[in-house]
């Protein structure tokens, strides 16, 4: 018998919009695309799933988002029930959301040919992209970002899933969106915290990909600490232009091992676990930012300037860079860590660092002994700084 060998491409697009007000009676861009997205002979429906920490700064948000599609008459219906998730870490932590909104698109009738659209931070999109790529085998999913962390990364991106068996991430798949529509009036409201994590992952990729880029935020650092909003919307959207440029042209579905994207991330992840995410996924960046740049210099990749720029920028715009955590248990949790990074990789360690400000170098091993001093250079920069 002969082997059958196959083989397919698929191509996926999808546009980023950048807008305000976007449920207003006067912006059509929400419905220029659903017109543009009609397909014949189809009854497209419309879920809409919203980050319940929005209701309070947005109380008519319900009701506008109902008047807009009765007023634009949108070529997709909106079901009757908007569905409320809490946002933040809990969004993924618990399995009973997952379950609360694929019963709606079933019982909602969200077919194939519908969207369900999602509007909140980087938690409740993933949660939300993840019900709708596993439910009928794949629903079309809008997301519709609140945050600066969801406007420039991870909701301009491919992936999406939910944290399990305290894991993050455990499960979930790549499914890309229709569309993304970045509303900046969303960042107006809110808190320092969450409007300063965000240029965490702004920092990280300009660190491993470019330098002018790295440069330009040195230089508008103080804008961005006193909220000047242009200065964000700018920011917001270098970084997500360089975000899609490389899931364009590197490895989209993560095939391989390398994750350059991920900078930082091996630490900051295990570090809002042992925080029981009280430190929020952005200020764990930062740290985990901190702590590979240290050990970079000390493995000789980057001049101690260089790490001086890298730990000042964070610290002018806010940061703090060291939490008590990472020195439990003699660094045995944080270590802990890279070794649940390196199974979700697939068995092999691969570690993004730094080889000078906008150039990153992939690395297979970590010192555990450098990862320690690494932790104590943090511990003593801040505790010196506290005194």
């Amino acid at each position: 018998m002969q082997t059958i060998h196959q083989q397919f491409q698929i191509d996926y697009s999808y546009s980023i919009f950048f807008t305000q007000n976007l449920f207003s009676k006067n912006n059509s861009t929400l419905h220029d695309f659903l017109e543009s997205f009609e397909t014949d002979g189809f009854q497209r429906k419309a879920l809409f799933v919203l980050d319940a920490g929005l209701l309070p700064h947005y109380p008519q948000l319900q009701e506008n988002i109902r008047a807009y599609f009765v007023e634009s008459k949108s070529a997709a219906s909106l079901v009757d029930k908007i569905l409320t998730v809490p946002g933040g870490e809990a969004a993924k932590n618990d399995p009973a959301l997952f379950d609360t909104i694929v019963k709606a698109i079933d019982k909602q009738g969200i077919d194939r040919h519908s969207l369900v659209i999602g509007i909140g931070g980087g938690a409740v999109l993933d949660l939300v992209g993840y019900a709708a790529a596993v439910s009928h085998r794949g629903i079309r999913h809008i997301r519709i970002p609140t945050t600066v962390l969801s406007q420039n990364d991870s909701g301009v991106g491919v992936k999406n899933g939910i944290n399990y068996q305290g894991k993050k991430n455990f499960l979930g798949t790549f499914a890309p969106p229709v569309a993304v529509f970045n509303d900046s009036t969303f960042l107006q409201t809110l808190d320092n915290r969450d409007w300063r994590g965000g240029i965490s992952e702004a920092i990280k990729v300009a660190l491993i990909k470019d330098k002018t880029f790295f440069e330009w935020i040195e230089t508008n650092a103080d804008a961005l600490a006193m909220r000047d909003l242009p200065t964000m919307e700018k920011l917001i959207h270098r970084c997500a232009e360089m975000h899609t440029d490389h899931i364009r042209s590197g490895d989209p579905f993560e095939f391989g091992s390398s994750r350059p994207l991920d900078f930082g991330h091996w630490a900051a992840h295990k570090l809002e676990y042992l925080t029981n995410f009280e430190v929020r996924h952005g200020e764990a960046v930062a740290i985990g930012i901190g702590l590979d740049s240290i050990y970079s210099h000390k493995m000789g990749y980057i001049e101690e300037a260089d790490l001086t720029r890298i730990l000042s920028l964070f610290e002018k715009l806010g940061f703090n860079l060291y939490n008590s955590r990472l020195s439990e248990n003699d660094k045995i949790n944080l270590r802990h860590g890279l070794a649940e990074f390196r199974e979700h990789l697939g068995g092999r360690l691969t570690i993004m660092l730094l080889a000078a400000i906008g150039l990153g170098v992939e690395v297979h091993e970590m010192d555990e002994g450098i990862i320690s001093d690494s932790v104590d250079y943090l511990a003593n920069r801040y505790l010196s700084e506290s005194v």
